[in-house]
């Protein structure tokens, strides 16, 4: 069982995934009864393609590899306003190094991070990790009532920070994470440095529709485009429950449910061990119902925001990177409208969505350039 740290309530944990479990999952992937073949090649994932990565998880894939590399990062469990939150703290030798808070979103998982954390650790301009699991994802616990939303996973965040006793520290995030890190500024503003995300959630300015430029007109097209994509959102945030039973009882079907997103949102091919990671982060734990509730949570407040209803701003200083592959894709006109104090902004060459799977160097480069100018 794991061992209290004191009056700190944090809880050393370590994953070690029960044999028979991974037995389980081998024998389910053999036993699916897969449909026929796409009739459009626009219908989904391919059956061919997804024949033989199933393949690959069940004879293949090597879980024991990757639980190692989460095994060798200081993994910890607290209580926070009554769940308990599974969490990576990757502590730099540097006592000096700056805290720093990584939020992830869906279909993502702190495994994202594996990459990153070792470099974001050394010098130059070492961070001390905090790397959360959303509740409802991975193995922190899951909700068993509403209420958990981006604001209320921000205040436990805050609270997470001042229990490990980091009085200053910055925020950063994707998806979710971006979310959740912009409204760990508002919330926290007087313990919050900074705020990096990816992308600045942040609505187009009808001012500017007389006057675009080429990149904001194509920023428009690719919320269009968008939209007709966004079929998996209105299931997660309608009817999460319903999604659930088929994704959490076939892994067939939930490598589908995800791997689609990581391909499409992706500037480069990801590894099949990189998207079965993904996908396990899921599968183990048995979240996809769970993690699929924070739209139901929260996917209203997104949509004000992007239709440009909501009017909150985020003040506190605030780094952009917009990744190529990535959506939305806001203009800096745009972004400063919400972001009122926007340190620094950069459209690097290539990434998209998972940018520190995709692109790990690039990744550290866009966190180091910006918490250099508030730390």
């Amino acid at each position: 069982m794991p061992r209290r740290l004191g009056c700190r309530g944090l809880e050393p944990f370590r994953l070690s995934i029960p044999d028979a479990q991974l037995t389980d999952l081998r024998e389910r992937l053999r036993r699916t009864r897969w449909p026929e073949r796409e009739t459009a090649p626009e219908q989904g994932v391919p059956l061919g393609d997804l024949q033989a990565l199933c393949a690959h998880w069940a004879d293949g894939y090597d879980w024991r590899a990757t639980e190692t590399r989460l095994n060798a990062i200081p993994q910890f469990r607290t209580e926070i306003d009554g769940l308990g939150i599974h969490f990576l703290h990757a502590r730099s030798a540097d006592p000096s190094a700056f805290p720093l808070i990584m939020s992830h979103g869906w279909p993502g998982s702190v495994a994202e991070y594996l990459d990153v954390v070792a470099p974001l650790t050394r010098p130059p301009a070492p961070f001390h990790l905090v790397i959360p699991s959303l509740p409802g994802y991975g193995f922190s616990d899951r909700p068993d009532g509403p209420g958990w939303g981006v604001e209320r996973i921000a205040r436990a965040w805050a609270e997470l920070m001042r229990r490990l006793g980091y009085e200053r520290y910055g925020a950063q995030g994707t998806d979710w994470g971006t979310s959740v890190s912009a409204s760990l500024g508002q919330q926290d503003a007087e313990h919050v440095a900074g705020v990096h995300v990816m992308p600045p959630l942040a609505p187009p300015d009808p001012s500017t529709f007389d006057d675009l430029t080429d990149r904001e007109r194509d920023a428009l097209s690719a919320l269009e485009e968008g939209e007709r994509d966004s079929g998996y959102n209105q299931v997660h945030e309608t009817r999460p429950q319903t999604v659930g039973y088929g994704l959490v009882d076939s892994p067939a079907g939930l490598c589908a449910w995800i791997v689609e997103k990581l391909r499409a949102w992706s500037d480069e091919p990801l590894t099949r061990d990189q998207e079965l990671d993904a996908v396990m982060l899921y599968w183990l734990p048995g979240t996809a119902a769970s993690s699929a509730r924070l739209y139901w949570e929260s996917m209203g407040d997104v949509r004000e925001r992007m239709g440009g209803t909501a009017t909150d701003t985020v003040d506190v200083p605030a780094g952009c990177t917009i990744w190529p592959e990535d959506n939305p894709r806001p203009s800096r006109r745009w972004a400063e409208r919400r972001f009122t104090d926007i340190r620094h902004w950069s459209e690097p060459p290539r990434g998209g969505h998972f940018a520190a799977l995709e692109q790990p160097e690039l990744f550290v480069e866009e966190v180091r350039a910006f918490f250099s100018l508030v730390r």
